[in-house]
């Protein structure tokens, strides 16, 4: 598998502009609930931190996948969350205030937590040479200039002229998802040929984790007694993962293809399980019980 060049420097440019885009919708205003009411976070972001790189690891076990689509499995169970799942969240009558509460919180912590994870997964899979060679804090530096410090700027800029990030949030999220598309399109289509073969190794996989961590989301939040808006927000935060961080690493960093495919298949394939939620959750049978939620 190949990522080409492009993907050097517009994958790095769409995750700025992605984090840049969260950090102008943060407004304190709206999360006055949830930092009186920390509660629903907390767990969130342990369950993101602690419970989904366990589900991975049991996913890419059972399914015995190779080392290096293993280690890619494992990086994207390591990049919870993102500018995706709050979209998701919105689509499925989610708590959208706690969806992105949780990015904010994933935003901060997973750049020091991803190189350090992802250093034990190399070493676990593809042994102890491999794992010195991995570049922990040059990881860690370019993630914080990719990814927290955008956001704080963002956050900043808010503060500053909020009527202008208001009128700029969407062109901002046009612009980043554009960058995206550019860069998996030119990741699918130089991998065209590929491709079928990549997602008969990964899909069952890749499905199998998007649907698991779901459903342990959404069990977790019912068994703690959360509201139905608050369990389908953890579901998702917990299913969705942030594929453009976890290309980011795979690609640019790493410059790994085999553990790209695993990002670049997920990237496809998770759409399917979100699609079948958004649905589900917009039933016009389920309007009534939505409103309440």
């Amino acid at each position: 598998m190949e990522s080409g060049t492009a993907a050097q420097i517009i994958l790095p440019l769409a995750l700025f502009t992605i984090m840049f885009g969260v950090g102008i919708t943060l407004r304190v205003s709206e999360f006055t609930f949830y930092i009186q009411n920390p509660k629903p976070v907390i767990i969130g972001a342990l369950a993101q931190l602690l419970l989904l790189p366990l589900i991975g690891l049991i996913v890419v076990t059972v399914f015995a996948l190779p080392p290096a689509m293993a280690v890619g499995i494992m990086i994207l169970t390591f990049a919870p969350g993102g500018a995706t799942s709050n979209m998701i969240t919105l689509l499925a009558r989610g708590d959208t205030a706690m969806s992105v509460s949780l990015t904010a919180v994933s935003g901060l912590v997973t750049p020091f937590t991803i190189p350090l994870l992802a250093f034990f997964a190399v070493a676990y899979w593809l042994g102890e040479q491999a794992a010195i060679a991995f570049p922990v804090l040059e990881t860690m530096l370019k993630l914080f200039a990719i990814a927290v410090l955008p956001a704080i700027l963002g956050v900043i800029v808010n503060h500053l002229w909020p009527e202008f990030c208001r009128k700029a949030e969407g062109t901002v999220k046009i612009m980043a998802c554009l960058f995206l598309f550019i860069v998996v399109l030119g990741i699918v289509r130089a991998n065209w040929d590929s491709l079928p073969v990549l997602i008969l190794q990964l899909g069952p996989a890749v499905l199998s984790l998007v649907m698991i961590a779901m459903g342990g989301g959404y069990l977790l939040a019912s068994k703690l007694a959360m509201s139905q808006a608050q369990s389908v927000t953890l579901a998702v935060e917990l299913g969705i993962q942030n594929a453009a961080t976890a290309l980011m690493v795979t690609t640019v960093i790493l410059d790994n293809p085999v553990m790209s495919a695993s990002a670049l298949i997920y990237g496809i394939l998770m759409n399917i399980p979100a699609f079948l939620l958004i649905a589900y959750r917009n039933l016009p049978n389920r309007g009534e019980v939505n409103s309440q939620c």
